[in-house]
């Protein structure tokens, strides 16, 4: 394309606020706007290709109304307009000295082929480029920095994990390292298949879950445990989220529950996070799954597809190449 041209940039566009369940329909495909591939003049903003998307829950709670989402840390979208969410992009054009054309970056960025985004607060120029670029939607982007920030801290434990069918206990005891697994929707008791593997109980519980699955983690912890909360996918679809019942064990037991948004630790992005992360894919110590789905088009089915577990691995939307 050549700079200054006009060109259709397709978007997937939020059509309104939900209640329960989101659905594909909630999200519509607009082939027709067109975007000057040059930013406006005198602007410090930056243009920028979109070519991986990532779908996260998060994203979710975004099309809740703003009145549901009064004292979150997030917007609700904006209905009509495109959808925003992390991804990995090329800049085609830029009035912000920290980024030049032909960079490459990972940020919150439109669902759309092109974006003009006026704050870079939370973006990042790609400097390693011997990893997939698709892995700084995930494992080197947002939700990585989620997982080092919640864990890093605590490596070398006995890991227990629990997914929602067979396939993803196999890969997460065979493939990702975990030393166990179960399935939680063939547990009729959750209380009592964490005593099967915790008999001591637990010492440290990665919260993002909720529900009857935190419930239960409450009556299983050790004495001084501690809970490390960065979302609730299970309340994220319900009308009235369920109660915890089990609420007194956190004083019997003297736990440790803290919130936290991973923007907090973006400044340990470069000098710490990619240090430690980086040398353990390149050493193949670290196991990753993507579950890519190709087009703008796709880019609904995947995301709502989350909320009903048919992804294995982290999801990705493939919008083009360099």
């Amino acid at each position: 394309m050549a700079e200054g041209e006009v060109v259709k940039n397709k978007q997937v566009i939020f059509k309104g606020y939900v209640t329960e369940f989101p659905k594909q329909s909630d999200m519509l495909i607009n082939t027709e706007n067109p975007i000057k591939l040059k930013i406006p003049e005198g602007s410090n903003g930056v243009l920028v290709k979109n070519l991986y998307l990532s779908c996260d829950p998060y994203m979710r709670l975004r099309m809740n109304s703003p009145d549901k989402n009064s004292g979150s840390y997030f917007s609700s979208f904006e209905p009509g307009s495109p959808i925003t969410g992390f991804g990995v992009s090329k800049t085609v054009d830029s009035g912000n000295p920290n980024f030049k054309k032909g960079d490459l970056v990972w940020g919150v960025t439109g669902w759309e082929e092109y974006s003009l985004l006026a704050s870079t607060d939370f973006f990042f120029k790609i400097e390693h480029l011997d990893v997939p670029l698709s892995y700084y939607t995930g494992l080197l982007g947002m939700p990585g920095m989620t997982a080092y920030a919640g864990f890093f801290e605590m490596m070398g434990c006995y890991v227990v994990g629990s997914a929602g069918s067979k396939d993803k206990v196999d890969l997460l005891k065979n493939t990702f390292g975990f030393d166990e697994a179960f399935n939680y929707k063939e547990e009729h008791d959750l209380a009592g298949a964490l005593k099967r593997y915790f008999p001591e109980g637990i010492d440290i519980y990665f919260e993002n879950v909720g529900g009857k699955m935190l419930d239960a983690v409450l009556l299983n912890m050790r004495i001084h445990g501690q809970i490390a909360v960065c979302g609730m996918i299970s309340q994220y679809n319900l009308a009235k989220p369920e109660g915890v019942h089990n609420l007194m064990s956190i004083i019997y037991k003297r736990i440790r529950i803290e919130g936290f948004v991973v923007t907090d630790y973006y400044h340990l992005y470069s000098n710490k996070f990619l240090d430690t992360v980086l040398p353990y894919i390149r050493e193949g110590k670290i196991t990753y799954v993507e579950d890519t789905v190709e087009g703008l088009e796709s880019g609904p089915g995947g995301l709502i597809g989350l909320f009903s577990g048919n992804n294995i691995g982290k999801q990705v939307v493939f919008i083009a190449h360099e």
